[in-house]
């Protein structure tokens, strides 16, 4: 679908937010604008996002085969969609294909059912990684894990020596193009160069690099091709339940797809099947065509503004953000601090306050500031683990209060992570309130839920979902 006023200037992306400054009720009464400062969890959508999907809304119908005007328009736009993707990440759609699916957890969890590994096999992956790029890989085969560094980077030298150790072996390596806890970005064209000389394809898992900095696939025969990338559109302003598997053809030709039925074939007899070609055979079912619009629109703005515009900008924040941050009494922030070093870094920074547990400081935030930021282990238990620098007695403590329904003490950081609308207001909104916590001067009585470790204000009574949205509640009439 077309632009409806494409966006070409990185001043104006906050007017094009929906939601932006949005007031939201506080502890003592009234509302306060809201700060989303938790765009690595999810971003908010984009006007033109939700621009083209209003105008697509009024043609939707079901994709292919079908021989009305809706249909065919639907075909149309779902069709350019894969395309669009495709031209987002540098894909050659000769040779490559975009698999549209939820989000980047089922693309990557697809693959490790369409690369046929087998027990023996090896798929080396990082500390670094959300647990979307290491769960699926374990009981598929062997999983190495590269290690951080203390600070947090990858040990290059680490996987130098697991790429030697384990030649020959080596089907996949698997590893997140930005990190999600502290916001570095791995060196993934080096890696591909370095997995394809020992004979091994590359995965990056680009959910929370794609919306900060482009990425390019490069050519079929570069050494430093990317074999494999999957993305969401829901941390790229698109949230409307779409990822997207970009990768070789051939590998999703070798066999029949790992979920079967509708839309998957060509020809069904009673003893037969003849799977269809791709993208087809691997999206079964009646497809999300309004995700994938919304996720080609969200691609289309993004290459519009420029994605060095973006990572100009969101530098420009996390330097600032970085200064502001160091005059907080008793902070600690986990890896990169220097605002000079931050080349390698995306708009993600997680800290914690001396005295304060991390889920109380997110929760004053939120309640008191009207600030969105997440605490806790952000879906990388190992990875907070090492950043946190915890012994492994202190580890398998908490691991078995969880196991046995007690977060009362489990380790964490708070993060914060910036959208390209991200402005100084909002850091300087948060860095207040910080000031106001380390004094102590929250207005709050917290209580602590010890199942989910959570604080929550005694007596704050949260406002009906249903009013605010209009809905009918119970007892009204239809």
């Amino acid at each position: 679908m077309p632009l409806a006023a494409p966006v070409s200037d990185i001043a104006h992306l906050r007017r094009r937010i929906v939601g932006i400054d949005q007031p939201v009720p506080v502890l003592g009464g009234g509302t306060l604008p809201y700060v989303n400062l938790d765009n690595a969890a999810s971003t908010p959508a984009l006007v033109d996002v939700l621009d083209a999907v209003n105008r697509f809304l009024p043609y939707y119908a079901s994709v292919h085969r079908g021989t009305g005007f809706k249909s065919r328009l639907s075909t149309a736009a779902y069709d350019h969609a894969h395309e669009a993707i495709g031209r987002f990440v540098g894909a050659d759609l000769r040779s490559n294909t975009v698999i549209f699916g939820k989000n980047t957890t089922e693309a990557i969890n697809k693959l490790s059912y369409r690369l046929d590994l087998a027990a023996d096999d090896v798929v080396i992956t990082t500390q670094l990684e959300h647990h979307s790029n290491d769960l699926p890989w374990r009981g598929r085969c062997r999983v190495v894990h590269v290690h951080a560094t203390p600070e947090g980077r990858l040990d290059e030298e680490d996987f130098d020596r697991q790429l030697a150790g384990y030649a020959g072996r080596i089907k996949l390596v698997a590893v997140s193009g930005a990190s999600n806890v502290t916001g570095f970005i791995q060196p993934i064209h080096r890696l591909a160069a370095k997995a394809h000389a020992v004979g091994a394809q590359i995965l990056v898992d680009a959910a929370q690099l794609a919306p900060h900095r482009r990425v390019d696939m490069r050519p079929d025969d570069d050494p430093e091709h990317l074999d494999f990338v999957a993305l969401s559109a829901h941390k790229m302003y698109a949230p409307f339940g779409t990822g997207a598997l970009v990768g070789p053809k051939e590998v999703f030709l070798r066999s029949g797809p790992e979920y079967r039925g509708g839309g998957t074939v060509d020809v069904v007899t009673l003893d037969e099947v003849y799977w269809a070609g791709l993208p087809d055979r691997e999206e079964a079912g009646s497809p999300n065509v309004i995700g994938a619009v919304a996720a080609a629109a969200a691609a289309e703005t993004l290459m519009a503004v420029g994605m060095d515009a973006i990572a100009a900008h969101e530098e420009a924040m996390l330097r600032y953000a970085l200064q502001r941050l160091q005059t907080v009494p008793g902070i600690r922030i986990y890896g990169e601090t220097d605002p000079a070093q931050l080349a390698d870094k995306v708009g993600v920074i997680p800290f914690n306050l001396d005295g304060f547990s991390h889920f109380l400081v997110a929760a004053i935030l939120g309640y008191e500031g009207g600030i969105g930021v997440r605490s806790g282990c952000f879906c990388a238990h190992p990875y907070v683990v090492h950043l946190l620098q915890l012994d492994e007695r202190t580890a398998s403590t908490w691991r078995e209060q969880i196991l046995h329904g007690d977060r009362s003490h489990m380790p964490g950081m708070v993060r914060i992570s910036f959208g390209c609308y991200t402005n100084t207001d909002d850091i300087d909104r948060l860095v207040a309130m910080l000031h106001r916590i380390a004094r102590r001067e929250y207005v709050g009585d917290y209580r602590l839920d010890p199942r989910t470790g959570e604080y929550t204000p005694a007596n704050w009574q949260e406002p009906d979902w249903r009013e605010l949205w209009g809905w009918k509640t119970s007892g009204d009439p239809v």
